[in-house]
């Protein structure tokens, strides 16, 4: 088999997986709601929390089999990182642009949700600083690299629990006052299992094939893992967000946003961890995507702030910003700019020929 007919039979799984996902993500939205129904969770508490752990499980698995079957933890990071700004950026733009008035917001999701999940990034980039710090790696000339440990590992997990806390103060006097008794509460929770087992194989596939095209094309696997595994394990969010945006709901739809990318912060990350004992990360890479995703997290904030409302040309300038951050990370691969050093370089450069 020719090098074409291996990319096409990689973009093939590519597409097969990414429809597995979307697919199961269907089951998963249906699930979710009718168990956060039968529970009787207020709206931000279904995006926020129940729709966004169970939309975030790609992101989970991501890590996870990155780390442990693939041995590429970073690849792991370039997906949640990746995954993140185009949560934050791409998700919100197009729920705005596909329905039928401007995308709305509230004072909870603007000023606690929103301002939570700075304090996300911020708690995580303290993590990696502080590996850099008490367990520095000797590693590539000129990188800092440092190993996050499990103890380390153990303080996002912590705040992820302040922020669940946080949320379930606001179901204490809640009542939506819905007649819940004709829930098969067994099925439910049957397919939510089955869509979370179908999730596992699509994100394998996604993997499986952004390692093939770093392989094949001559291109680090973080290049791959920050498009093509990002958007793929986005498309629960994307159908989630998007679907309660155009029934009316801009709050959940908001809310999934930014409740799933605190989850694949503060727990996809450190469960990679938790898993592995310890892994070793660049500070030199991740410091900067750091850096990016609080700018854009901080533009989103801004633009949700004036009047609650993201506009029509709101969304179109988000989606300019996230296609220059692609492009950014294209050229950055292939060293015509050098913003983030330390950047994997192409297999063919550092492998001897």
């Amino acid at each position: 088999m020719g090098p074409v007919q291996i990319v096409l039979a990689f973009i093939a799984l590519a597409a097969v997986s990414t429809a597995v996902i979307w697919k199961a993500s269907g089951w998963l939205e249906a699930a979710s709601e009718r168990l956060a129904t039968y529970y009787d969770l207020p709206p931000v508490i279904q995006g926020a929390v129940v729709v966004a752990i169970g939309s975030s499980f790609p992101e989970l698995s991501t890590v996870i089999f990155s780390t442990v079957l693939h041995g590429e933890f970073e690849l792991g990071i370039a997906a949640v990182v990746g995954s993140a700004l185009f949560n934050v950026m791409i998700i919100p733009a197009l729920s705005s642009l596909t329905s039928d008035t401007a995308l709305n917001a509230n004072r909870d999701i603007v000023y606690k949700e929103a301002q939570f999940y700075m304090i996300a990034v911020a708690v995580l980039l303290l993590v990696f600083s502080f590996a850099v710090i008490y367990h520095p790696v000797d590693g590539v000339p000129g990188a800092l690299d440092g190993m996050v440990t499990r103890s380390l590992a153990v303080v996002p997990l912590i705040m992820y629990g302040v922020y669940v806390f946080v949320q379930y103060q606001d179901t204490i006097e809640y009542s939506s006052g819905v007649d819940n008794g004709g829930i098969a509460l067994g099925h439910e929770w049957m397919r939510l299992t089955v869509a979370l087992g179908a999730i596992l194989l699509g994100v394998e596939g996604l993997i499986r094939a952004a390692i093939g095209f770093g392989d094949v094309l001559g291109t680090p696997n973080f290049l791959w893992g920050v498009t093509v595994v990002a958007a793929g394990t986005s498309i629960p969010d994307a159908f989630v967000s998007i679907r309660a945006a155009r029934s009316g709901n801009a709050i959940a739809s908001v809310a999934n946003v930014l409740g799933s990318n605190i989850f694949d912060l503060l727990v996809c990350i450190p469960a990679g961890v938790m898993i592995a004992g310890a892994v070793t990360v660049n500070y030199s890479i991740a410091a900067p995507l750091m850096g990016v995703l609080t700018v854009a997290t901080v533009i989103v904030f801004l633009m949700m702030r004036t009047n609650l409302v993201l506009t029509r040309p709101e969304a179109w300038i988000l989606i300019g910003l996230y296609t220059l951050f692609i492009v950014w990370m294209c050229v950055e691969t292939f060293d015509v700019v050098d913003l983030v050093p330390s950047l994997p370089p192409p297999p063919s450069a550092s492998s001897p020929q």
